[in-house]
């Protein structure tokens, strides 16, 4: 698992998503950090593990570069390898009262995921938490959404882990060229290329009109149609697919990380049982937890909104970057029978992925990371956000190691999030 990553696979400018999710790293309402929990069976040799971090960051690019974004939005932000990169603010280690637990690696998660990025510096940091029972140890992988997604994330981070507790030492590759760009120089770099990006624009805008003339002129009532039906599946995508919950309208940012193990071969057999996915059995299993919530509080409701994250990233695809979107689903939490829940989000999940603006998100993207910070804060404080949002992220098969330490536990957690 210690490959050399291809940087020339990685794009260097900032796609207009990453972007929306690196401004919204300022407010903790639209803060998205990705955290990967591991429980080790040993507590690594820090000299190890710091040094295994050393290679890793000389070999994923990303984990060396920070976002320059220009003065004035004359160029997208762009990844620059950071001439001010300190390993030691990105790896540290801390101890918790012995003899601690999952419990007290779990607030120190919530804790790393509630504070902000140093944006100006590389957007991750591992952490070695030690004075764990019998001598375990834990680690906190964070990493900022604007630099990948869930699925990205897990081949990034591949090269962190070994196949073998003491596998032959890995060569240590040379340290990235370091690049002085300012957000001036780039603001100054955008405006002597933007004759050429103006030309570029205009020559794809006018090749994209007469494209769509060329269509309107040979079939009109199929171009209009199209339009018609694409409008008419946003708003689809973008609605709200239920009411919300009296329980959860209205929360505030205080959260509480915990987590539940369950055997992925259970679970694989309820959803065999069931006719569906592991997927459709985890947001089955889900969702009637939630209606016992509901229940239990004198709540009783038939449907939530539930927000799911859909991936979208090929296998030629750099790790790199976000390729998901989201749909929205009428959780049944009322429904009492396991099977028919699954039956129904399985159905709900079918419909959504053959919207045709399923990535609705993806194409408006563009236009709003023009607009101004307080006018996205406002936009995002007007749109009614689900209730629950829930995703699944498929973890390494077999055992992992990480500098000599045995991988007991690997959790994905996320900032109001229900992660599996």
């Amino acid at each position: 698992m210690g490959d050399l990553v291809d940087a020339a696979g990685l794009p260097t400018e900032l796609g207009a998503l990453d972007y929306l999710l690196h401004r919204g790293e300022a407010n903790p309402r639209t803060r998205s950090g990705i955290m990967g929990l591991e429980l080790l069976d040993t507590t690594p040799d820090w000299d190890r593990f710091r040094s295994l971090f050393e290679n890793v960051s000389r070999r994923v690019l990303r984990l060396r570069q920070k976002v320059v974004v220009p003065t004035l939005p004359t160029a997208a932000p762009r990844w620059v390898v950071d001439p001010d990169f300190n390993l030691d603010f990105h790896v540290r280690r801390i101890r918790v009262p012995e003899p601690g637990g999952l419990r007290e690696v779990l607030d120190l998660a919530e804790l790393a995921l509630q504070s902000p990025m140093d944006i100006q510096r590389p957007l991750w940091s591992a952490t070695l938490v030690e004075g764990l029972a019998e001598g375990r140890a834990a680690t906190l992988m964070h990493l900022s959404h604007a630099v990948t997604d869930g699925v990205g994330g897990a081949a990034m981070f591949g090269r962190i882990y070994d196949l073998e507790r003491d596998p032959p030492p890995r060569s240590m590759p040379p340290q990235p060229v370091p690049q002085d760009l300012s957000a001036n120089d780039l603001m100054r770099d955008g405006i002597n290329h933007l004759p050429i990006a103006m030309l570029g624009g205009a020559r794809d805008v006018l090749l994209g009109a007469l494209s769509m003339a060329t269509r309107t002129v040979r079939d009109p009532l199929s171009a209009v149609t199209g339009a018609i039906t694409y409008a008419r599946s946003g708003a689809r995508v973008m609605s709200q697919a239920a009411e919300s919950s009296p329980l959860l309208r209205r929360r505030s940012l205080a959260s509480r990380t915990e987590a539940i193990d369950v055997r992925l071969s259970d679970l694989h057999r309820a959803a065999k049982a069931g006719g569906g996915s592991i997927n459709d059995a985890y947001l089955a299993a889900l969702s009637g937890a939630l209606g016992r919530y509901h229940r239990a509080l004198g709540v009783p409701i038939a449907t939530l909104p539930m927000a799911i994250p859909v991936n979208l990233r090929a296998d030629a695809d750099p790790a790199g970057g976000n390729r998901f979107t989201g749909v929205n689903l009428a959780a049944p939490v009322g429904v009492a029978d396991p099977v028919e829940r699954m039956k129904r989000i399985r159905a709900q999940m079918t419909q959504r992925r053959e919207e045709p603006a399923m990535d609705v998100i993806g194409s408006v993207a563009p236009l709003l990371s023009f607009f101004p910070s307080p006018v996205l804060e406002k936009m995002t404080e007007s749109v009614v956000a689900a209730d629950v949002q829930a995703s699944n992220v498929a973890f390494y098969p077999g055992e992992t190691y990480i500098a000599g330490a045995k991988v007991l536990r690997h959790y994905f957690d996320h900032p109001l999030f229900v992660e599996m």
